[in-house]
């Protein structure tokens, strides 16, 4: 079965990805868009820059960053259209969300996952 993964936009590329999508709103600093290998770039889904900012990526804030992210994603007008995109290329692949925080564990990338399986 194919599988939704996450991946760091620092980390290596491989064909297990398939189909890379990066989910920040902000370019990952010091990658060049050739090496990056990506098959789109869905800012729109990304968190808005005043929730980005306001989380900071202060742990502390984390929960209710999830909360008011997930608000956001169910909001927005283009959540139906990537949904589909990311079931359709689950169909015949598997799909990753690449991110550029540090953190593993708490970034925006794990928040969308858990929405996206939620969804599907």
């Amino acid at each position: 079965m194919n599988e939704l993964k996450i991946k760091r936009a620092y980390e290596a590329c491989d064909e297990q990805d398939g189909y890379r999508i990066l989910v920040d709103r902000l370019w990952p600093r010091g990658i060049k868009k050739e090496n990056a290998r990506l098959d789109l770039w869905a800012k729109e889904i990304a968190p808005m820059n005043e929730l980005r900012k306001w989380f900071g990526h202060d742990l502390d804030k984390f929960e209710e960053f999830s909360k008011r992210y997930i608000a956001e994603l169910e909001a927005n007008p283009q959540k139906d259209e990537f949904l589909n995109l990311v079931k359709e290329k689950l169909q015949s692949g598997h799909v990753t969300l690449v991110y550029g925080a540090k953190d593993q564990e708490h970034n925006n990338a794990v928040i969308l996952k858990k929405w996206i399986l939620g969804q599907i």
